[in-house]
């Protein structure tokens, strides 16, 4: 039997809404249910808890694209090069920078 992902993760941020893990785990099972608007709403409150490398701000931006915030997922993506530059991720930093190229 498949497990409800978003459940399982609903019923871990229910019970700890601090802990950053669950949050994250919502966040991926309400992207890619393509809720995109809740997802929204976890990957900020995740980003509020950890210090994210930068994959996070990659997947808010695309949340937020898909929900037609060019803007907003242009400022999570610049936000994401920073993280993924603090942490040596130049690859990722520079997909960001393409990402933000397509977006206009």
């Amino acid at each position: 039997m498949a497990v409800d992902r978003i459940a399982y993760f609903s019923g871990l941020v229910a019970e700890n809404p601090d802990e950053p893990r669950g949050r994250y785990g919502l966040a991926v099972a309400l992207r890619h249910a393509e809720r995109h608007a809740e997802a929204i709403d976890q990957y900020r409150a995740y980003l509020d808890l950890a210090d994210d490398e930068g994959a996070a701000y990659g997947h808010l931006a695309e949340c937020l694209a898909a929900t037609g915030d060019v803007s907003g997922a242009a400022d999570a993506y610049l936000a994401g090069i920073d993280a993924a530059l603090r942490n040596g991720h130049n690859g990722l930093a520079a997909d960001y920078e393409t990402a933000i190229e397509a977006l206009s």
